[in-house]
C-alpha cells in the first residue's frame, strides 16, 4: 500500500469501476436497483424453464408412442418380435384352429356323400331300413370328418413348424411391404410412381430353364422383357410413402427433442435441483397418464371387436401382443423418472435426505474404521480416488446412466440391475474415503492387505 493513500478503494461502495464513493442513500438505492433487476433475471428464467418444461412433458407420451411406431413399422426384426409370440398364444391357436377347419370341412359335401350312399344301397336292393339309416348318416358323417380335420390341424397348429412358418411369413411380408413403403429398387415387391409391382425375372428364369432341361429348346428364346407385373395402382401410395419419411424424421428426432428441452429447463431455471426434481416427476405422471391411456383405448378395441369376428380372449391376446413393446417402455420411463426424482430429494436439504445421508456416512466410517483397525490400508491410487470423491462419484452416476442409454431397449430388470450396480460401487467408494480418513497418509496403520 502506498503511504497515505486512503485503505479503501476508490470505488468501494459504488459501482465497478466508477471511481465514485456512494452516500447512503445512493447505496440504499443501488441495492435496491441492483435487487431487482436479479429478482427480475429469476423471474425470467424461472419463466424460460417452466415453457420448456411443460414443452418436454407435453411431447414425452408423443416421443415414446412415435419411437415405439417407428421400431415397429420400419424394423423388420423388430416387427416380427413383436407378432411372434402370436404364433404360441392359446386363444389365438384355437381362432386359427377353428377357421382352418370350418374351411376343410366346408369343401367336404357331406350331404352329396351320405346321397351317394344312400343310392348304391338302393340300388343294390338293401332292406329298407338301411337305406333310411344311410340317408340320417349326413350329421354323424359331418361330425367325424370335422373331428378328423381338428385334430390334425389343431397339430400342426401347436407345432413348431406353425411358428416358424409364422414368423418367415410375416418376416417376408414386412420386409416386402417396409421395401415398397420406403421406395427400395431391389426386391420382388417394389413401388414404381403410383403403382405396385411384382417382380417375376426369376420366376421367369426358371420357367425358361426347367423347359429347357425338358428338351424344349425354343424355350431359350424367351425374351427377358415384361419381368414385372402392375398389381395394383393407388393415389395413395405417395402419401404413404410420404407419412413413412414423416414418421422416420418423428420416430428419430422427437424423442431427442424431448430430452433436449428437458435438460435445458433444468440448466435454465435458477435452481437446478429442484427444477431436476420437478422434471422427474412431472416425467412419471405423464407415464402414468399413458398407462391409463391404453387401458383406455385396449378397453375401447375389445369393445369394437364382434364376437364373431375374434373371441374376446383372441383379441385380449393380439391387443397385448402388439403394445406390450409400449407398455414395456413406459414403465421403465416411470421407473427412471422416480429413481432420478427421488435422487434429486436426497440430495437436498429436507429432514429426510439429510438423516440418510448422515446415516450413510456414519454407516460408511463405521465400515472404515473397522478396515482400519483391521489393518487395511490403501495405496496411492486408492487416496487419490478418495481425495476426489466426488469426481468418482459423477463418473459412476454417468457410467450408469450411459449403460441405460446404450442399452437396447431396457426393461425394468435392466434400469434395477444397473441401479443396484451403481449403489454397490458408491458404497465401495464411501467405504474408500473412510478408509482413508482412518489411516494416515504415512501409512502408520498396522500392516495388511492394500487397497488400490
Amino acid at each position: 500500500m502506498v503511504p497515505g493513500s486512503s485503505s479503501v478503494p476508490p470505488h468501494s461502495g459504488g459501482p465497478a469501476g466508477t471511481g465514485e464513493v456512494l452516500d447512503p442513500a445512493e447505496r440504499a438505492e443501488y441495492d435496491r436497483l441492483r435487487t431487482a433487476a436479479t429478482l427480475r433475471h429469476r423471474r425470467a428464467r424461472r419463466l424460460g424453464a417452466t415453457v420448456l418444461l411443460l414443452a418436454a412433458l407435453l411431447l414425452a407420451p408423443l416421443a415414446v408412442v412415435a419411437a415405439w411406431v417407428h421400431d415397429t413399422v420400419s424394423d423388420t426384426g423388430r416387427y416380427v418380435e413383436t407378432v411372434a409370440p402370436l404364433a404360441s398364444d392359446p386363444a389365438v391357436q384355437k381362432v386359427v384352429t377353428d377357421r382352418l377347419t370350418d374351411r376343410v370341412v366346408r369343401q367336404v359335401d357331406v350331404g352329396a356323400v351320405a346321397a351317394s350312399l344312400t343310392k348304391v344301397l338302393a340300388d343294390a336292393g338293401a332292406p329298407p331300413r338301411v337305406v333310411a339309416g344311410a340317408q340320417a348318416l349326413t350329421g354323424p358323417l359331418d361330425t367325424a370328418v370335422r373331428t378328423v380335420v381338428r385334430r390334425n390341424v389343431d397339430r400342426v397348429v401347436t407345432s413348431d413348424l406353425f411358428r416358424q412358418t409364422w414368423e418367415g411369413s410375416n418376416r417376408r411380408a414386412h420386409a416386402a411391404v417396409l421395401r415398397m413403403l420406403t421406395g427400395e429398387r431391389h426386391g420382388a415387391l417394389r413401388a414404381t410412381g403410383d403403382a405396385v409391382e411384382l417382380d417375376i425375372g426369376s420366376v421367369v428364369d426358371q420357367v425358361r430353364r426347367r423347359l429347357v432341361d425338358q428338351g424344349f429348346e425354343k424355350a431359350a428364346a424367351i425374351p427377358d422383357s415384361d419381368r414385372t407385373v402392375t398389381l395394383f395402382r393407388t393415389a395413395e401410395l405417395a402419401r404413404a410413402q410420404d407419412a413413412m419419411r414423416l414418421l422416420d424424421v418423428v420416430g428419430t428426432w422427437l424423442p431427442v427433442l424431448t430430452v433436449a428441452l428437458a435438460a435445458l429447463a433444468v440448466w435454465t431455471a435458477p435452481g437446478h435441483r429442484v427444477m431436476l426434481l420437478v422434471t422427474a416427476l412431472g416425467t412419471g405422471l405423464m407415464m402414468v397418464v399413458l398407462l391409463v391411456a391404453l387401458a383406455v383405448v385396449r378397453r375401447v378395441y375389445l369393445d369394437t371387436v364382434p364376437a364373431a369376428a375374434l373371441p374376446p380372449e383372441a383379441a385380449t391376446a393380439v391387443f397385448d401382443t402388439f403394445v406390450r413393446f409400449l407398455r414395456d417402455s413406459t414403465r421403465t420411463l416411470l421407473v427412471v423418472a422416480l429413481i432420478t426424482a427421488s435422487a434429486a430429494y436426497l440430495h437436498g436439504p429436507g429432514r429426510g435426505a439429510v438423516g440418510l445421508r448422515t446415516g450413510v456416512r456414519r454407516s460408511a466410517g463405521a465400515a472404515g474404521r473397522a478396515l482400519g483397525r483391521a489393518g487395511v490400508r490403501i495405496g496411492p491410487v486408492g487416496r487419490r480416488l478418495a481425495a476426489r470423491r466426488s469426481v468418482a462419484t459423477g463418473v459412476v452416476i454417468g457410467a450408469g446412466a450411459l449403460a441405460l442409454v446404450l442399452w437396447n431397449h431396457p426393461t425394468v430388470g435392466a434400469v434395477a440391475l444397473v441401479l443396484v450396480l451403481v449403489l454397490a460401487v458408491l458404497a465401495a467408494v464411501a467405504v474408500l474415503v473412510a478408509v482413508a480418513a482412518a489411516t494416515p497418509a504415512g501409512g502408520s496403520a498396522a500392516p495388511g492387505p492394500a487397497v488400490p
